[in-house]
C-alpha cells in the first residue's frame, strides 16, 4: 500500500520496536494486534487500505521478543507489551485524533492506552481478552497451575505453535495486578466490542460482564456491545462490514 514507511523506536533496553506507519489527515487509526500475533494479518491489512482510502493515518507494529522487533520472547511479559504500546502511543500523539483496534489481548491494551492518553477518542475491540492470562491460569487444573508456578514456565497450551513461546508466571501476577486497576480512573472514550457468540478462545461473557461493569460504575459510558453469530475469525463479509462501520463510522 503506497504511503507506508517502516519505523524503528528503541525501548528502554535499547531493543528496536519495529513497526510500519502512514501519515494521514483528519484521524489516525492503530492496529494493536493480539498474543503471539505479528503485525500483518488480515485486520491489519484491511485497516491500512481503509486508511488509505480515507486518506487518515495508520500504524502498526510487533511488540518486542516477537515479528520483526528485536529481543528474546522469554525476556518480556505483558508489562513490557504494555510499555511498547506507551511507546507507539507516544510517537502518535502529536498528530490528528486516535482511534486504536485492539485485537485479543491487544484489545486490552488498547483500553488501557485509551485510560491514559488524551489523543485516544475513540476504541474499537474485537473479541477482548481482559486479564488474558489471569483467566487462562483459572481455567487450567489445579495439576496444571501448580506445574505453572512450580517451573515458573509454561507455554500457553501443548499446540506445537505455542511450544517455543512459555509463558513466566510473572504473566499472571502482572495481568491480576492490572485487572484490579481496570476501573479505577475511567475515562470515557467511545468504545466498541465485537466479539463472536462462538469463541471458545476468549469467552464472549468476558465481553459482556465488562460492559455491565463499565455501565454499573457509569450508566452514561459510551461503550456499546456487538455479539455477532461466529468464533474468534470473525472472518464473514457480513463480519467485516460491521467492523469496517465500527472503525470508520456510517458511510
Amino acid at each position: 500500500m503506497s504511503g507506508l514507511h517502516s519505523f524503528e523506536l528503541a525501548a528502554a533496553d535499547d531493543k528496536l520496536i519495529r513497526g510500519d506507519r502512514s501519515i494521514g489527515k483528519d484521524r489516525q487509526i492503530l492496529f494493536i494486534t493480539g498474543f503471539l500475533s505479528k503485525r500483518w494479518g488480515n485486520k491489519s491489512k484491511a485497516l491500512a487500505q481503509w486508511c488509505e482510502e480515507k486518506g487518515w493515518g495508520f500504524c502498526c507494529y510487533d511488540v518486542r521478543g516477537f515479528g520483526e522487533s528485536e529481543g528474546t520472547f522469554t525476556d518480556y511479559t505483558l508489562s513490557d507489551w504494555i510499555a511498547d504500546a506507551r511507546t507507539i502511543v507516544t510517537m502518535l500523539k502529536d498528530g490528528p485524533p486516535l482511534t486504536i483496534v485492539g485485537n485479543s489481548l491487544g484489545g486490552w491494551i488498547a483500553w488501557l492506552m485509551a485510560q491514559v492518553y488524551p489523543v485516544v477518542e475513540k476504541l474499537v475491540l474485537i473479541a477482548p481478552a481482559f486479564n488474558m492470562m489471569g483467566v487462562r491460569a483459572r481455567s487450567i487444573s489445579d495439576e496444571r497451575q501448580h506445574a505453572w508456578r512450580t517451573a515458573g514456565w509454561m507455554p500457553w497450551d501443548d499446540e506445537p505453535v505455542h511450544r517455543d513461546f512459555p509463558l513466566a508466571w510473572k504473566w499472571v501476577e502482572e495481568s491480576e495486578a492490572l485487572w484490579s486497576t481496570s476501573f479505577v480512573r475511567l475515562r470515557q472514550v467511545s468504545t466498541a466490542i465485537l466479539h463472536g457468540q462462538q469463541d471458545s478462545v476468549i469467552l464472549p461473557q468476558g465481553s459482556s460482564q465488562f460492559v455491565e461493569q463499565l455501565r454499573a460504575l457509569v450508566p452514561s459510558f459510551p461503550v456499546e456491545l456487538h455479539l455477532v453469530p461466529g468464533d474468534h475469525r470473525l472472518s464473514s463479509p457480513e463480519h467485516l462490514d460491521t467492523f469496517r462501520r465500527l472503525v470508520l463510522g456510517p458511510t
